[in-house]
């Protein structure tokens, strides 16, 4: 039973750090759940301690990752409606045109936001997308820390 858990672990690892790109797969949840599926078997077992920081980790990353186009465009002085629109775009762009749909869709949909419902300059509303488009970014880099981070522990829980 130890080698199906184990198996599944490192599967739920490598699904995670691709998860961490594509959106369509929630990636540091699926690490954790990596690791929580070493934690059972007899091989390795994790602390308490390891186990809730690492939960809560993978819960602030995914967090972060919604979080951060938005910043991006409060930070480059985007409106609210640039920040509905890296939103929208956001989701949107999961779904049309993957995978370039996924990178431009905060950038897009943050210009619209900002184009057609606050009316604002052409110079302003890109410099929206382009903070929605950096913190996305931003994101999608912490993610994959995240997910490495996880890998590496499965993978020193057996040394």
């Amino acid at each position: 039973m130890d080698i199906i858990l184990i198996i599944l672990g490192a599967i739920c690892l490598i699904l995670g750090l691709i998860g961490s790109i594509l959106p369509a797969l929630p990636g540091p949840p699926l690490s954790y759940a990596g690791l929580i599926l070493l934690h059972f078997t007899e091989k390795v077992q994790f602390t308490t301690t390891q186990l809730i920081w690492w939960g809560v980790l993978a819960l602030l990353t995914i967090i972060f990752d919604y979080l951060m186009p938005v910043l991006g465009v409060k930070k480059w002085n985007g409106s609210k409606w640039g920040n509905w629109g890296c939103i929208i775009g956001t989701i949107a762009g999961c779904f049309v045109f993957p995978p370039w749909g996924i990178l431009l869709g905060p950038f897009v949909g943050a210009v619209l936001g900002e184009l057609l419902i606050s009316k604002r300059e052409t110079n302003d509303a890109i410099k929206a997308g382009f903070g929605a488009f950096i913190g996305f970014l931003l994101g999608s880099v912490f993610k994959v820390a995240v997910c490495c981070w996880f890998i590496y522990c499965f993978i020193a829980a057996f040394f």
